[in-house]
Formats: C-alpha cells, structure tokens, sequence
C-alpha cells in the first residue's frame, strides 16, 4: 500500500500540563492568576468556565501541583467528574483530600450530593477547584439550597482565543506531539481555521494523522487536506 491507504498507527501523546507550559493571554490571565493564588484564595472554592479544550484541565494540573508542592502531599490530588459525585462519596474523599477538582459542573448531577460535598468542604476548611462549560449561576440547579451556594462562588471565564494566544497553542499542540513546524504553515493554520480552542485541537490531531500516514512532513498541502477532512469538504475549500 502506498501514500494515505497505509495504515497509520496512532500513539498516545502526553501533552505538557506544567505551570511553565500554561499560554497566558487576555483571555485566561484572570483565570490563571486566579488558580495561582491557592492558598490565598478569597473562598474555599473556585470556579473556572469555558469552552471545550480552553484550557481548564490545564489549570486543575497547575492547582493540584502547588497544593502538593505547599503541603507536602506526596500525590495528585483528586480531579473528579461532578456527575460521578454520589451521596457516599463526600465523607470518603475528605477523609483523604482536604483539596479537590471536581470536573464539568453541569445540570446532570446529583445535587443533594454536592450540596454535602459543598458544605463538607466549606465548613472544615477545603478547597474545591471547579470547572464547567457555563457559570455556576447559569446552571438549571433545581434544589434552591444547592442553586444560592453555587451563585456565590467565585467564578472566572476563559473566552474564545485572539490570534496571539491560537498562535502559540498550535505551536503547544505540535510541540505536545514531537512534531516541528515553520512560522508560514502557523500562519497559514491561523488564517484558515476556525476561531477556537476545539477547532485547533482537532485540526492538529488530524494533520499529525495525515503526515503520519503519508509520512511525510507537515505541510500546507497537508493542512489543506485536514482542514477539508473537518469541514467534510472534499474541494477543500478554504473558510
């Protein structure tokens, strides 16, 4: 088999999630300093929202690293879905945790169980760092206790990138993946993609699975290719 017809082998890649890696620009610095201000926080708990691959689970790694460089705790600590947050669960984490992520607070949760888990924390002095696709007080949160506890959280968005920030995350993206790319093929990605963090992160992914199975270099002839895959545009078509 020649050209794309190979079979291309996907390995995993571990994208760097250090506090050195993080791309602050206008549209994260408040989060980021935000996050960075544990234990100093003005709340026990925190809230960071925003689009999909804009950068959240990044901040929770930068948090879980200074609780454990502060504390001496030897291991990461907790990031966990709120949806899997059950009415045993609160006593059982802040046995162990007094700090905790919990990921993509949304409607579809237990609320009495978070409502514990909130108190819990609150009252014997946790810290909670939270994440969610929308603010808090934003959420449909039918148990009116749970709902005023929510709105009064601390809460911090990250919007959609300008073109510096894209610019350096497709450069992190590449990076992430041992992959070296010039200034002009950014460039070229920066005109032609759409404006957001999920769009890169799929834009990437498939142009490394297009070089890899021509494997070939990236190029703009590839970038065409994978921008046409995502738009389901066999022209390939620019935007």
């Amino acid at each position: 088999m020649t050209g794309k017809n190979q079979l291309s082998l996907e390995f995993p890649h571990r994208p760097y999630m250090g506090r050195e890696d993080f791309i602050v620009s206008s549209c994260n610095a408040e989060a980021f300093a935000a996050v960075d201000r544990w234990p100093e926080w003005p709340f026990f708990a925190l809230c960071v929202y925003g689009p999909e691959n804009c950068g959240k689970t990044h901040l929770t790694h930068i948090f879980s690293d200074k609780v454990s460089v502060l504390t001496h705790y030897p291991y990461q600590i907790p990031r966990i879905e709120a949806g899997k947050i059950t009415l045993e669960l609160p006593p059982l984490l802040f046995e162990r945790h007094r700090c905790l992520v919990v990921e993509n607070l949304n409607e579809e949760i237990n609320e009495e169980a978070m409502f514990h888990l909130y108190n819990l924390y609150r009252n014997e002095g946790g810290s909670i760092l939270f994440t969610s696709r929308r603010a808090p007080a934003r959420l449909d949160i039918r148990l009116p206790d749970l709902r005023s506890r929510l709105n009064i959280i601390p809460s911090i968005e990250i919007s959609e990138p300008d073109d510096e920030l894209l610019s350096a995350l497709i450069i992190k993206l590449f990076m992430d993946r041992q992959i070296t790319v010039s200034l002009d093929i950014v460039n070229y990605i920066l005109v032609n993609m759409q404006r957001s963090f999920a769009y890169a992160e799929k834009l990437v992914n498939e142009i490394d699975n297009i070089s890899l199975a021509y494997k070939r270099a990236v190029s703009v002839a590839i970038v065409k290719e994978a921008i046409a895959a995502l738009n389901n545009n066999p022209q390939g078509e620019l935007f």
